[in-house]
């Protein structure tokens, strides 16, 4: 009897053990429900409904009209699922049907056809056997194909095509794409179709960065998401979080070991139930003194992306709960971008969330969350005047007039762009002005995607820059115009505002060489030469298969320029960009670049890039972690100056706490280069909430500072060297 007992004692804890809560269960579950909403026929981001619908329609319709269009979107859903064998002979058998006088209807199928062979090479080449040279702009060396199949095929499709039209731009770049996979570019591509890559004037100032993502374990594939590289478990050590906005692939989280490897501990952090999130960011917005994660979902899809926001409690043992019900933060409307700010300096920080209102979509206006410094929030956005209806893609903020407050800017898809004066009376309700015309925006009103405050020329005044997104023609055709120096208008365009210190802006891009396409989604800046000035990286693209564009790197010169080094440095990704962080993850002084790739289809997924920084000069640098006291813990929304002496020249170089771009996160750490400076003469922080200025002087280069609101000593402490190049397999799973 004894013995029976405890059998059905052990039988009972087994079955407790194998049922036991998931974490994050609300969440998931609210997740899956927006799962099944979205696979609908309808909605153009659900291949898999789209295929069952279109085999229905095959099934009961004798109309070949019907047919021919049911069969086109069946080869696009094939496509958009990776399955390009698939693909391939329902489009050969759509050519072959068409009459060859029908020249447009054949030269569309073709274009078609040809991007299947394409996609095709990539998946047997750059996806099946990726290597770290794989879809670099220009492909070369060990990016050249294996298998030639795919590339072969697409080029002699694409000499047919522009036989009938040689003027179509967008099929001479990517044939020019197809020759450079086979090794036969530029010798063997036909001298009238044959487009050069610019020779830039960077190769002697730039060392190229080398992608060491699978040496990691980094190298992670999902679809197109958000990356966050900051430290979790303030050990000190840059850990890695990366989302994608597909609802059934979950979050990754990836702790530094400190000895080259990352650990994947999603699981054990509760992070790998949580699914969907296009971009991400860090925030402490309990003041516990550890990082919390708040997720964005449900953008670009419409009707169909009413989906939740996650805020996630860094619970400080490695676990994450989502806390979005109980905070009073969950709402249901599509976005993919916020800012987080003490928007009326009470030491805590509050949200501005941009939503995405659209006439399929209904309206979205943006919400205000005021933390009430319990762990909830009250949306605040209509009082405080900033629940605006625009097709938002970008939000940011910072206090580019010096009066203390944070303010907001806006960008859109709808092609407008906001500039949101914060005008909080102390002690007094949140309240938002529209001072856009007065600052003097809205004259290159165009489609925008992300945008940030930074300070370019560090003269102490935040500028502005947002990236353009407007195009008329497909983005290889811009590619391709931008080579042959051909007209482009203002498609894609990047513009950069100058702070003229009186509340207004002067847009100096041309002037200062951005006259650039850009058609950045994902987007940041930091330090790579440790010259002082910012540097800034675009991942671009957008959901067509064939938007094969590379990602961009520009140089700052000294506030005067900035340079197009994209070639030069290795980094010009053709796939789809997303979330990007700038960090020094190897702790050897210079800033990396994290990105997170992929499109926004199964079929368009793609390996994650951690671009490793060689080193570009013997310039030094410094790390500064800030702790608020008054100022929320994290201290976003500091002002740091430093005051050094670089070769002679007296210099300042200043920097606002925040995470950077309004698509990825860079670590709240802030990194400063500083030239050839021995030693850095006082740094100057001014605390938001107080507006004291804390002055400290003589600090050590080349380490990493840790400063408290109020403290008149500072601390220092030496991170581990880490080895990025030799590691092997080094992402070790997690175990329980």
């Amino acid at each position: 009897m004894r013995l029976t007992g405890l059998l059905i004692f052990f039988i009972g804890l087994l079955i407790s053990c194998n049922n036991k809560p998931l974490p994050n269960r609300e969440m998931a579950r609210l997740l899956k429900q927006a799962e099944k909403f979205d696979y609908n026929a309808d909605n153009i981001y659900s291949p898999k409904a789209v295929l069952e619908r279109t085999d229905s329609i095959l099934n009961h319709t004798r109309s070949q009209t019907e047919i021919n269009a049911a069969k086109y979107s069946k080869a696009l859903a094939f496509l958009q699922l990776g399955e390009e064998q698939k693909a391939i002979p329902v489009y050969e058998d759509l050519l072959d049907r068409t009459p060859q006088a029908e020249i447009d209807i054949r030269q569309q199928f073709k274009k078609d056809l040809a991007i299947a062979w394409m996609r095709f090479g990539e998946r047997t080449n750059c996806i099946q056997h990726h290597g770290n040279q794989s879809c670099i702009f220009p492909i070369m060396l060990a990016g050249v194909h294996a298998d030639k199949t795919g590339s072969e095929k697409a080029i002699e499709l694409y000499k047919e095509i522009l036989k009938e039209d040689p003027n179509d731009l967008e099929s001479k770049w990517l044939l020019n794409i197809c020759y450079m996979t086979t090794g036969g570019y530029p010798q063997m591509v036909p001298p009238a179709l044959l487009i050069k890559v610019n020779d830039e004037d960077s190769a002697h100032i730039i060392r190229p960065f080398i992608d060491v993502a699978g040496n990691t374990g980094l190298n992670f594939k999902d679809m197109g998401g958000g990356s966050i590289v900051d430290d979790f478990n303030n050990d000190g050590l840059l850990d890695i979080v990366t989302s994608s906005w597909d609802l059934n692939e979950h979050m990754h989280f990836c702790r530094n070991n400190g000895n080259g490897s990352f650990a994947d501990v999603s699981d054990s952090s509760g992070l790998s139930s949580l699914t969907g999130g296009l971009n991400m960011m860090q925030v402490d917005y309990n003041n516990d003194g550890y990082k919390d994660i708040f997720v964005l979902r449900g953008a670009w899809k419409g009707r169909f992306g009413s989906n939740p926001n996650s805020l996630l409690r860094n619970n400080g043992n490695g676990t994450f709960t989502d806390v979005t019900i109980e905070s009073g933060i969950l709402s249901f409307h599509p976005t993919q971008t916020a800012t987080w700010a003490d928007f009326n300096n009470d030491g805590w920080l509050d949200v501005f969330i941009g939503n995405e209102t659209t006439p399929a979509g209904g309206d979205h206006p943006c919400e205000l969350y005021i933390n009430n410094r319990n762990g909830s929030f009250t949306n605040k956005a209509v009082q405080a005047g900033c629940a605006l209806s625009y097709y938002v893609k970008g939000v940011s903020s910072g206090d580019y007039d010096h009066d203390g407050l944070s303010d907001i800017f806006i960008s859109a898809l709808d092609g407008h762009q906001l500039l949101l004066k914060n005008v909080t009376a102390k002690n007094g309700p949140v309240k938002f002005v529209d001072v856009t015309k007065a600052a003097g925006f809205g004259t290159n009103s165009t489609r925008s995607f992300p945008t940030w405050f930074w300070d370019y020329d560090n003269d102490g005044w935040l500028d502005i820059l947002y990236c353009g997104y407007e195009f008329y023609e497909p983005l290889a055709w811009y590619a391709a115009a931008e080579a042959i120096n051909a007209a482009t208008g203002k498609a894609g365009k990047i513009f950069l505002y100058h702070n003229n210190h009186d509340g207004t802006f002067e847009d100096v891009s041309v002037r200062l060489g951005l006259n650039k396409i850009g058609f950045a989604m994902g987007a940041n800046f930091g330090d790579i030469d440790n010259d002082g000035y910012l540097d800034f990286y675009l991942g671009t693209g957008n959901p067509k298969l064939k938007s094969l564009i590379p990602n961009k790197l520009f140089r700052n010169e000294e506030g005067n320029h900035f340079m197009d080094i994209t070639t030069a440095a290795r980094v010009g990704n053709l796939q789809k960009g997303h979330g990007i962080s700038f960090a020094d993850l190897d702790g050897d002084g210079d800033e990396d670049i994290y990105i997170e790739m992929g499109g926004a289809y199964t079929g368009d997924a793609y390996e994650n890039s951690l671009y490793l920084n060689p080193g570009q000069n013997s310039n030094n640098w410094i790390n500064i972690r800030l702790e608020g006291v008054s100022t929320n813990r994290s201290a976003i929304g500091a002002s740091i100056k430093l005051s050094f002496n670089d070769s002679g020249k007296e210099r300042s170089v200043y920097r606002d706490v925040n995470s950077g771009g309004s698509f990825g996160s860079s670590p709240l750490r802030q990194h400063f280069g500083i030239g050839k400076a021995s030693s850095i003469k006082r740094v100057e922080i001014t605390w938001p909430v107080t507006g004291k200025i804390q002055v400290l002087e003589n600090l050590p280069i080349n380490t990493n500072i840790s400063i408290k609101e109020g403290e008149h000593q500072f601390k220092t402490y030496r991170l581990p060297l880490l080895d990025f190049l030799s590691t092997r397999s080094g992402l070790i799973p997690c175990k329980p």
